[in-house]
């Protein structure tokens, strides 16, 4: 576990490599105000799909407009993260059980794996499980509800028994849709890029670095508290490591209220510890103290941070 202070450390070298106003939580005096970040042109065309990118980045061109949050667990990084890039189906269960126990309660999943709960009927009538899917995806709508998902499947993969396994009324990937040439299984994506989350550059401006896990959402969170801050719109949130950046986009005046507002939150506080805030960039660091919690506060939309004026 890495301690809080060392922790801030760390993050606060991960944020120079641009100008930046650093805080950690609890100082009293803000800086000025900062400049405004120079403009960076952003193609206005969306992108299609594109596997070379991060996995946040690559899915935005397969998410629909109508999708109000996106979480992407990238199950290849949780795997180098804990040591154990080799791990597969035909590792000792042993291992297998180990594995998930750790990269549950160690890191900051935000899905433990959609297939799981099927990996005896898959493993054993079309001989792939979890283990081989390297990332997944998943988008909602505006009342919660789950609008669609994509899994990438590792290299090496039978994806004629993934496309065998769409047409199982008993299987989790039943009526999906597979595009083998990028080794994509979906359901509820989009052909459209224009169409497509990929087509707005906020979101394309949000993600992009890699990472075990990213939460993005559309808007602010009106449930995740209150306090004097200004209008906030889509924001990301990436988890790496101990470490979780904040994106709430470049140049606003709110950003050392919003990272304190979390102070006075003890489930929040509990989680994520420390803080540092750049507002030229519009990022928040801080360190968390328990992955798992972290994970589900994001999923829960309880960020202090994100709060609606």
């Amino acid at each position: 576990m890495v301690s809080v202070r060392h922790g801030v450390a760390l993050l606060t070298a991960a944020l120079t490599a641009v100008p930046m106003v650093g805080l950690v939580a609890g100082c009293s005096d803000d800086p000025p105000a900062p400049r405004a970040a120079p403009a960076t042109p952003t193609p206005t065309v969306a992108a299609s799909y594109d596997g070379d990118l991060e996995p946040a980045a690559a899915v935005l061109a397969l998410v629909p407009d109508e999708a109000e949050t996106l979480t992407v667990t990238d199950f290849d990084q949780v795997r180098k993260e804990l040591g154990l890039d080799e791990l597969g189906d035909q590792s000792p269960p042993a291992d297998i059980a180990s594995f998930w126990q750790r990269a549950e309660t160690e890191l900051p999943l935000l899905t433990t794996g959609m297939l799981r709960p099927a990996e005896g009927r898959l493993a054993s009538s079309y001989g792939f499980t979890e283990l081989d899917v390297a990332w997944e995806a998943h988008f909602f709508g505006s009342d919660g509800q789950e609008l669609g998902w994509v899994l990438r499947f590792r290299d090496g993969v039978d994806l004629a028994e993934v496309q065998a396994a769409t047409q199982d009324a008993t299987s989790p990937v039943n009526g999906a849709e597979v595009d083998a040439a990028e080794r994509l299984v979906s359901s509820g994506a989009t052909g459209d890029p224009a169409q497509s989350w990929a087509a707005d550059p906020e979101l394309r401006a949000l993600v992009g670095p890699a990472a075990n896990s990213t939460y993005v959402a559309r808007t602010c969170d009106p449930e995740a508290g209150s306090g004097d801050v200004d209008e906030l719109g889509a924001y990301s949130v990436q988890f790496e490591g101990s470490l979780v950046t904040a994106r709430l986009g470049a140049g606003r005046q709110d950003l050392f209220t919003r990272m304190r507002l979390g102070e006075s939150d003890p489930a929040f506080a509990a989680a994520y510890g420390g803080g540092v805030a750049d507002p030229v960039t519009g990022r928040i660091g801080y360190v968390m103290t328990d992955p798992a919690a972290a994970a589900q506060l994001a999923l829960a939309r309880r960020l202090p941070f994100a709060t609606c004026p």
